[in-house]
């Protein structure tokens, strides 16, 4: 059964960095487009980070320049580096395919960034 499990999250001050991690039991990143994605308290899940099986990568307006997208096929992992964290960024992040999220959702994995 595919698992995804996020890893990473927790408290933050604002302008501080964290690099979230997404492991996956099968070989989704080798066969899928792969994303970030970020749910907030009251608000719908949005996209925050894509990457293409090329390498090609893409990001939400709110992230771009703060935020990178990777992967490692060999691990079949997925990352997430943050950088100049803001308090807007606060969510529970989840990781899954891209553009359609295939894969049952994983628990996230809660940042919170305080001011």
């Amino acid at each position: 059964q595919v698992k995804l499990e996020e890893s990473g999250g927790g408290p933050v001050q604002a302008g501080g960095s964290l690099r979230l991690a997404c492991d996956s039991s099968d070989y989704i990143f080798r066969r899928n487009d792969m994303a970030w994605y970020r749910q907030a308290p009251g608000k719908e899940r949005e996209l925050v980070a894509s990457i293409t099986a090329d390498g090609a990568r893409n990001y939400a307006d709110s992230v771009k320049g703060r935020f990178t997208i990777s992967g490692d096929n060999s691990k079949n992992t997925l990352y997430l580096q943050m950088n100049s964290l803001k308090p807007e960024d606060t969510a529970v992040y989840y990781c899954n395919s891209f553009p359609r999220a295939s894969t049952p959702w994983g628990q996230g994995t809660q940042v919170t960034v305080s001011s």
